[in-house]
């Protein structure tokens, strides 16, 4: 049973308000003017890339692809695309051993999964 209480009452109100007044704010970004013109400092040659998001746009901050042509601008989004992949899979390997524990013999007889620690612990094992 509940125990519906004048304190608990009073918690479940001010929560509900709470979260109406976060979805109102929310909402209200949706008719908020938008702005025409942008005025940006970035590299207008590569302004109409895929991958060029609004309100930004363009974004070179340390001017890498200031004086490049287009084959090289080409090469740096592949490298980039798959260094971007190597290191979501490299979170993921490190991420997957930690909530799964699986338990075998490294060597058998020897060394179990279940010896070494987790992270960067197992460096020290």
């Amino acid at each position: 049973t509940h125990n519906l209480t004048f304190v608990n009452l009073h918690r479940i109100t001010t929560m509900k308000t709470a979260l109406t007044l976060a979805a109102l704010v929310g909402s209200a970004a949706a008719f908020a003017p938008v702005q025409q013109g942008r005025v940006s400092t970035a590299v207008n040659s590569y302004e109409n890339e895929l991958g060029v998001l609004d309100p930004v746009g363009y974004w070179d901050p340390c001017g890498l692809a200031k004086n490049i042509d287009q084959a090289t601008f080409d090469q740096y989004r592949a490298a980039e695309l798959k260094h971007g992949r190597v290191a979501q899979l490299a979170v993921i390997g490190y991420i997957v051993p930690e909530i799964t524990r699986a338990n075998y013999d490294f060597i058998p007889g020897k060394l179990s999964t279940a010896d070494i620690p987790n992270g960067v612990a197992a460096l020290e094992a």
